[in-house]
């Protein structure tokens, strides 16, 4: 997997399911300690909830999976969780990772069986998720290249304009050295259109491999 999705922001979302009330949460998160205190925090501030159901997905390839039932019965809440998480949503051609779910529950009093159950909270974290805003994270090649100090602002400036995806800039006196991402196997074609740009010859040295956020 060289891209995947993830949230640009967290996602809230509520349904009203025969007087029992599902409050979904989704944060963008990156290690399974970070998953956790978003589930902690969600029971401190529904400490009067019956139940939050969590699941969480982690990694560039989804290797890290969790759910939890939390105390429904058991396959009705964390699995049904876990599946709406890693189904296709909103026309994404990646998989979404690095997000936490998590759905509080206040019981309105009204039985809903366990086909209910399983249906509603599948239904409550979609219903959250097709509110979300979403990102692209690629693995990308990161080079760099030198700039003259005199020049270097409105280059960059116009490196910036043009779409490109510069990651930082650091000053020396010898000159500001300007690190880029670009899409494994399109250094070449980068190098061609900087230099249409700037009106001379890019040089590029490769750095690293990086995971960016494209979020344009």
């Amino acid at each position: 997997m060289n891209e995947y999705t993830v949230l640009s922001a967290p996602a809230v979302a509520e349904l009203d399911i025969k007087r029992s009330i599902f409050r979904t949460r989704l944060v963008r998160v990156e290690t399974e300690e970070q998953a956790r205190e978003i589930i902690a925090q969600a029971r401190r501030e529904g400490h009067d909830a019956r139940h939050h159901v969590s699941a969480f997905v982690l990694g560039p390839d989804r290797h890290s999976q969790r759910c939890s039932d939390d105390g429904e019965p058991a396959g009705t809440a964390g699995i049904p969780t876990l599946n709406a998480l890693t189904a296709s949503h909103t026309g994404n051609e990646s998989r979404l990772s690095d997000v936490v779910a998590v759905t509080s529950r206040w019981f309105g009093g009204i039985k809903l069986g366990a086909g209910g159950l399983t249906r509603a909270y599948g239904n409550a974290v979609t219903n959250a998720l097709d509110s979300a805003k979403l990102h692209k994270r690629v693995l990308m090649d990161i080079f760099t290249t030198r700039l003259d100090l005199r020049q270097a602002g409105r280059e960059e400036g116009v490196i910036r304009a043009a779409g490109h995806q510069v990651t930082s800039v650091d000053y020396t006196p010898e000159g500001a050295i300007l690190t880029l991402a670009c899409r494994t196997g399109q250094a070449d074609h980068m190098a061609v259109v900087l230099a249409e740009l700037l009106g001379r010859t890019v040089d590029l040295t490769p750095s690293t491999q990086r995971w960016v956020d494209l979020t344009h």
